[in-house]
C-alpha cells in the first residue's frame, strides 16, 4: 500500500466522482482507477460502491478513510517535525472571501520580507470549507468570522470591526446627520449569497432588532455586492476593512448610529497538528498585525 493510493483514495472519497478526483489530482481517469483497483486487490475487498456517475464508500471504505487520514497526517507531521528550522517550511493559509482580499495582503508581504525561506499558500474559501480542510489538516489555520461551529479545532478572536453602511451618492439618507436603523428599514438590500456568512452577520444584526432586510439581488463577490449599490440597485453592509480600501467617489459609507454593526474575525487551527515553530510565528505576527490594521474604533 503507497502513499499515493491513500492519498488518491481519500480525494475520490471527499468529492465522491472519479472524474472530478482525477482533474484535481492532475492525473488521468485510467491510471486513478488502475490505483484504487490495486488498493481493492490488496484489501480483498471493495472500497467503493460504484454507481452510475458517483461512488459511495462502502464499510470498508468508511474504515479505510478514517485510517487513512490519520496515516497521512502523521507522515506529514514527522516530516515538518525533523525539518523545522523556525525559518523555512511551508504554512498554508485559509480565509474567508470578504477578508482575504482586504487582509492578507500586507500581512503576507510583511511576513515574507521576514522569513524569505517561507513559503505561503492562500486558499480562499466558505466557512464550511474551511473548517472542514483544517480539521482533516489540508491548511494550518483559517481566518474566518464568528461564530463558527468548531468542534476539535482551537478558536482564538483576533479583532472586531465595524460594517458600515453602504449608499449610492444620490441616495436620500446621504445627507441624513444621523442614520439609524429605523432609517433603512423600508430600503432593499443588496446582499452576497447563502454560501458567505457575512449575509447571516448583517441579517442576524438586524433580525434582533425587529426587520428582515429585504434582499432584491444576491451575488457571490463583495466587489460586485459594493458595484450594485453604485447603480443604485440597493444599500448595503460592508466590512470595515473592505471600506478602508474602497477610494472611489461613487459610494458613500456611513455608521448606523446607536448600535452599530460589527463582525468578529478570528483564526481557527487543529491543536492535535503539529505546529512548526515557522507557524507560532505566522500565528504571533497575525495577532499583532490584526491590533494595527483592522481594530474596531
Amino acid at each position: 500500500m503507497e502513499v499515493d493510493q491513500l492519498r488518491y483514495f481519500l480525494r475520490v472519497a471527499e468529492r465522491g466522482n472519479f472524474t472530478r478526483a482525477a482533474e484535481e489530482l492532475m492525473i488521468s481517469q485510467p491510471a486513478l482507477s488502475r490505483s484504487i483497483q490495486k488498493l481493492e486487490e490488496e484489501l480483498g475487498q471493495p472500497v467503493f460502491e460504484r454507481k452510475t456517475r458517483s461512488v459511495a464508500l462502502t464499510e470498508a471504505g468508511k474504515l479505510l478513510q478514517s485510517r487513512a487520514q490519520q496515516v497521512l497526517t502523521l507522515l506529514a507531521d514527522t516530516k515538518a517535525e525533523i525539518s523545522d528550522d523556525g525559518q523555512s517550511g511551508q504554512i498554508r493559509v485559509g480565509a474567508i472571501p470578504t477578508i482575504a482580499p482586504f487582509f492578507l495582503p500586507d500581512l503576507l508581504r510583511q511576513f515574507s520580507a521576514e522569513f524569505p525561506k517561507a513559503s505561503l499558500i492562500v486558499q480562499e474559501d466558505t466557512t464550511d470549507h474551511l473548517l472542514k480542510r483544517c480539521t482533516q489538516g489540508e491548511i494550518d489555520l483559517a481566518i474566518i468570522a464568528l461564530p463558527i461551529p468548531a468542534k476539535y479545532l482551537e478558536v482564538e478572536e483576533l479583532f472586531e470591526e465595524e460594517l458600515f453602511l453602504v449608499l449610492p451618492p444620490d441616495h436620500p439618507l446621504v445627507n441624513k446627520p444621523h442614520i439609524r436603523l429605523n432609517d433603512i428599514k423600508s430600503y432593499p438590500f443588496v446582499l452576497l449569497d447563502e454560501a458567505h456568512c457575512l449575509s447571516d452577520n448583517i441579517v442576524s444584526f438586524c433580525r434582533q432588532r425587529s426587520f428582515h432586510p429585504v434582499a432584491v439581488e444576491q451575488t457571490s463577490q463583495l466587489a460586485m455586492v459594493q458595484e450594485l449599490v453604485s447603480l443604485s440597485h440597493g444599500i448595503s453592509m460592508i466590512p470595515q476593512m473592505a471600506r478602508q480600501l474602497d477610494k472611489t467617489d461613487r459610494r458613500v459609507y456611513r455608521s448606523i448610529s446607536g448600535n452599530r454593526p460589527t463582525r468578529k474575525i478570528a483564526v481557527v487551527w487543529n491543536p492535535y497538528r503539529f505546529q512548526s515553530q515557522l507557524l507560532l510565528e505566522f500565528r504571533k505576527r497575525l495577532h499583532e498585525y490584526s491590533q494595527t490594521q483592522c481594530s474596531l474604533k
